[in-house]
């Protein structure tokens, strides 16, 4: 059997393989109704073809995480725009040599988010160290958790406050996943993400579902559009009891307070007072942490 699964494996290299020859030749691929369907870009891309795309997308990161045990993870949410503190350090004294009045604010308003940075990838060295360090390249020692009862730091998987949580994690040597989407401004994978969990989404709305299938917290570092649609898209799942309810931290207490005033949307009745207690708001990683422990009674 398994050599028979090897020919089939190996008749389809092979058919990527031509497709591949083409483009790298720079050769336009006239339609071929003879090709083999699932190796037909023509066909493949149509419109009608789009639940095989999205079906694709789920299946692909499931086996991927299937296959190493994942099954619990932390996810992280926040700006992209974040940078960290010595990369903080340098545009400003970059700004002031150039004695640009635009760009020493710019880099004034960066070193002084760039604690955020520090702050998430704190909190997600903390979230891998439960357990041990089981990296891909290590043998999982004895005093490790096994991998179901693991907790893995998922992120989004591009620059900033996502880096930072995935950079945290890879410090201690964890495994930890890249949720990226394809956007206009082509971004790749933060290089802390581990390759094997580095996935790519062309669609929103499977990258969301999978960043909830295994979450077993969320927490929300100060950000931008992206940041609010995930933040409230997990709030309604919770609210209305579409997912079971998890730990759900807003990091950066005078932000959140600042930019979302939930007491007025119980005050107008678009929410019930009891709404209130789905999130918990913080500043420490430390607290954050201690909240996803005593949640679920972790040792």
């Amino acid at each position: 059997m398994k050599h028979t699964e090897n020919i089939k494996g190996s008749r389809l290299a092979n058919a990527w393989a031509e497709l591949q020859s083409h483009a790298a030749q720079g050769h336009e691929l006239a339609a071929d109704t003879y090709r083999l369907a699932f190796a037909d870009p023509q066909f493949m891309l149509r419109r009608e073809t789009r639940g095989l795309r999205m079906q694709l997308e789920m299946l692909k990161p499931e086996l991927e995480m299937q296959a190493l045990g994942i099954e619990n993870t932390v996810v992280v949410y926040g700006s992209a725009r974040f940078i960290s503190p010595s990369q903080a350090e340098k545009k400003l004294k970059s700004a002031q040599e150039a004695n640009d009045a635009a760009l020493i604010q710019q880099a004034q308003m960066q070193l002084k988010n760039s604690h955020y940075y520090h702050q998430a990838r704190l909190f997600g060295r903390l979230v891998a160290s439960y357990g041990g360090s089981n990296s891909s390249n290590d043998k999982q020692s004895e005093s490790c958790k096994p991998n179901k009862d693991r907790l893995y730091i998922c992120t989004g998987g591009g620059p900033g406050i996502m880096e930072a949580a995935n950079r945290g994690a890879h410090d201690v040597g964890a495994l930890t996943i890249g949720l990226n989407i394809t956007l206009p401004h082509e971004q790749s994978g933060n290089r802390f993400i581990t390759p094997s969990l580095n996935f790519k989404f062309h669609y929103f709305a499977l990258r969301k579902m999978h960043f909830m299938i295994r979450a077993k917290a969320l927490v929300v570092f100060p950000g931008g559009m992206g940041t609010l649609d995930e933040l409230f898209e997990v709030l309604t799942l919770v609210q209305t009891r579409k997912s079971q309810p998890v730990p759900i931290i807003l990091f950066g207490t005078s932000y959140w307070k600042q930019l979302i005033n939930f007491d007025a949307m119980v005050e107008a009745g678009t929410i019930s007072k009891e709404d209130l207690d789905l999130f918990h708001y913080t500043d420490d990683p430390q607290e954050a942490w201690d909240i996803i422990r005593n949640f679920y009674k972790l040792e």
